[in-house]
């Protein structure tokens, strides 16, 4: 067997993986890689910081469900990254991040641009490497690809030595994945099913509740059966947005500190809480004692470790999302318990209760005269591209708003950091699904203090074609943090005030973008009909109400039924 180098191998595969597109910065640890990549019909995409390069490469990944692929340099490249590999690990997003580093006889010695990567990452990562031999190279990247996207997915890190690198090795054979530790639990025991399942036929006031893992295992065609089946409400996180559409009668809209007043009352007084790939993270349960206390529990996760981690659950699932649901509609097609007629109307009181709750408090805004409400920008947003654009954020107010008033009838529409709350996200991230989707509209809703954390991408927008569109709700403040020194500080402002920012529009126009503004009502529609009919790269400057503040809103230490509205 002829013997290739250790960047050939690299680049064989990524090409074994069907790996079309990668985003990275190129330094000397990995020039020998970068070489390679020249004679490869892979696609680099060069940004302008190291943190674009994941969330670009994590965004790929939220909007295709494949393998997202970044590509640093050692030291401060490395370092780099890390929030951004943070990021993907909160909302278990599939990447595989590649690394160099300095020659084997070099590290633990302080070599210029040395860092313990492996070190560093290992409580962010769902696994890493530190590649010591040439001869594990390609089955360490072969192992990091599958423990990528299998399972509860997450980052995979591989630290390369510069020397394993340039090394000549053979390129193995491939063979299945075989990991005595690892073993996910794809499917249920149908044992707990049968539970489950009788569980809802008992219960009156049945409650879905679904999170990101219902996006990862595509189990959203299950999911809505099972709710039509059932006559059951579903309330959605953050993470869980598009999982159900949004505009189904039975769709409650997003829950917890932020969610809607008819999820969080329904939640409080449900006698069954049927959760399906959500961890019960403190933005949705609030005050625990006083989360759901008068429900039984179903917990479905493909992750034991996050069943019972912060509430008690009566009927534990492990299993992958998609195959636990579709064994839920299984057997109530095939059990002689279940009339779905009868369970339709046994549900319909607890479904107008819920409806109800909706009606007497919508999510809404108070209309000021002219001034521009960032909700409303949003309502236009959605209207105007028929709620089918991919939409990414920054973090802060403009995600909320986004997540409340954008309708969300598809799974991978929804690219946002939950877990983590980076700002700097949305930009980098719309690159990345702008590129794996080139004929979408992608839009990033951001606030005038994150977009700025990494704006520099622009110009990795422009280079590759990435015509994103970034509507920024600008209201001269780090908003969210002000919102709450306003209601629980006194309205002491402290280093929340941007007293300095930059001139939007003008800035579109030095990266060769489209700058355009509305300072009034009547101007939003106008200037998003130009931004959307623009074949460029677009920045819209909304000036919006500059205390507004995102409601209902359950305040630090309380229930969720404790809600501040509008």
């Amino acid at each position: 067997m002829s013997k290739i180098t250790g960047s050939q191998a690299i680049v064989k595969c990524l090409h074994e993986e069907g790996i079309d597109t990668i985003f990275g910065f190129p330094g000397g640890a990995v020039i020998d890689l970068y070489d390679e990549l020249l004679d490869s019909d892979i696609k680099h995409v060069l940004v302008r910081h190291e943190q674009g390069a994941v969330h670009a490469a994590d965004g790929y990944a939220r909007a295709t469900g494949k393998v997202g692929v970044a590509l640093l340099t050692s030291g401060p490249g490395a370092t780099n990254g890390v929030t951004a590999i943070a990021t993907a690990y909160m909302d278990s997003i599939p990447i595989v991040v590649f690394t160099g580093q300095v020659p084997r006889v070099l590290i633990g010695n302080d070599a210029f641009q040395e860092v313990d990567i492996v070190g560093i990452t290992r409580p962010c990562t769902k696994h890493n490497y530190l590649v010591s031999d040439p001869k594990e190279l390609v089955s360490t990247i072969r192992e990091a690809f599958y423990l990528a996207a299998s399972g509860r997915p997450g980052p995979v890190l591989i630290d390369l030595p510069k020397d394993v690198v340039a090394s000549m090795m053979s390129f193995p054979e491939k063979k299945p994945i075989k990991m005595q530790t690892y073993q996910p639990t794809m499917e249920p025991h149908p044992g707990q099913i049968a539970k489950a399942c009788k569980s809802c036929l008992k219960a009156k006031r049945p409650v879905l509740y679904i999170g990101g893992g219902v996006i990862l295992s595509n189990a959203n065609k299950e999911l809505t059966e099972l709710a039509e089946k059932l006559n059951t409400p579903v309330t959605m996180t953050l993470m869980g947005l598009g999982g159900f559409p949004g505009t189904n009668p039975l769709s409650l809209g997003m829950l917890g500190m932020h969610g809607s007043y008819a999820s969080n009352m329904a939640v409080a007084k449900s006698d069954l809480l049927i959760a399906v790939g959500a961890r019960f993270d403190d933005r949705v349960t609030g005050r625990l004692d006083a989360f759901a206390p008068h429900a039984e529990i179903i917990h479905v996760d493909i992750d034991p470790t996050s069943i019972s981690k912060n509430v008690d659950v009566d009927i534990p699932i492990v299993a992958d999302c998609k195959h636990a649901l579709r064994a839920m509609n299984s057997w109530f097609d095939d059990s002689k318990q279940f009339d779905a007629e009868t369970t339709r109307d046994k549900h319909q009181p607890w479904v107008n209760q819920v409806q109800e709750w909706n009606e007497k408090h919508p999510l809404t805004y108070r209309e000021e005269g002219d001034i521009i409400k960032p909700q409303y920008v949003i309502e236009v947003l959605n209207r105007l591209t028929k709620g089918d654009a991919i939409i990414t954020t920054e973090v802060g107010q403009n995600q909320m708003w986004a997540a409340q008033f954008y309708k969300f009838n598809k799974p991978r529409r929804l690219l946002t950091s939950g877990g983590l709350g980076t700002m700097g996200y949305g930009l980098p991230a719309a690159i990345g699904a702008k590129l794996a989707f080139p004929e979408a509209t992608v839009i990033d809703v951001a606030g005038d203090g994150s977009i700025q954390m990494n704006i520099q991408e622009l110009a990795t927008a422009r280079q590759y074609g990435a015509k994103v569109k970034v509507a920024i709700l600008n209201n001269n403040y780090l908003g969210m943090v002000r919102q709450w020194q306003e209601l629980f500080y006194n309205k002491r402002y402290s280093a929340t005030i941007m007293e300095v920012t930059p001139d939007f529009v003008e800035l579109a126009r030095a990266y060769g973008a489209v700058g355009l503004r509305a300072k009034t009502k009547d101007e939003v529609e106008p200037v998003i009909k130009e931004a959307l009919a623009t074949d460029n790269l677009v920045i819209m400057d909304f000036a919006i109400s500059r205390e507004e503040g995102v409601f209902p809103m359950v305040p630090a230490g309380k229930a969720t039924t404790e809600m501040l509205l509008v």
